[in-house]
């Protein structure tokens, strides 16, 4: 992912990235699942995926998002609506494998968009963020996270239960 802007140096940002990057993981095992015909197993990783990203979207959508969306109001809109067809999709599967047969199609065309929308805050929101975010800004950002914590291995900032 990117590193060449140097926003990972703010804390809120890397732990980001690193929630994308698990994600972006768990998206390739997905890939597997579906090559090998494993629909149950592609619940069980939308399942986690979306676990992983329930905090992660709480932080953005609460902490940054508001920051960006005077300067920047209708790429956070347009980010805020990719975060509902996702959430969708994954949710399909909270209950356990869904019985749609399109499910699965379903679901990796979504994973496509969610590896799209991860570049789109990677290469845009997270640098805008940089320039743009004061440091009483970030505070904010940071309060929300430890609102909503992470489920990142390693990580003193764990979801609360």
């Amino acid at each position: 992912m990117c590193e060449y802007c140097g926003c990972q140096a703010v804390s809120a940002i890397d732990q980001l990235t690193r929630e994308h990057d698990v994600v972006v993981g768990m998206i390739g095992d997905v890939r597997g699942a579906a090559a090998a015909g494993d629909v149950d197993r592609m619940a069980r990783l939308a399942r986690d995926i979306a676990a992983m990203l329930g905090p992660h979207t709480e932080v953005e959508e609460h902490g940054l998002f508001p920051l960006l969306a005077g300067e920047f109001p209708d790429q956070v809109a347009a980010l805020e609506a990719e975060h509902r067809r996702i959430d969708a999709v994954l949710g399909a599967a909270a209950a356990g494998t869904p019985a749609d047969p399109a499910w699965p199609s379903l679901l990796i065309e979504t994973l496509e968009i969610l590896r799209d929308h991860i570049l789109k805050e990677q290469d845009g929101v997270f640098p805008a963020a940089l320039t743009t975010l004061s440091g009483a800004d970030w505070d904010t950002v940071d309060e929300v996270r430890v609102k909503v914590g992470t489920l990142l291995p390693n990580s003193g900032n764990v979801a609360p239960k």
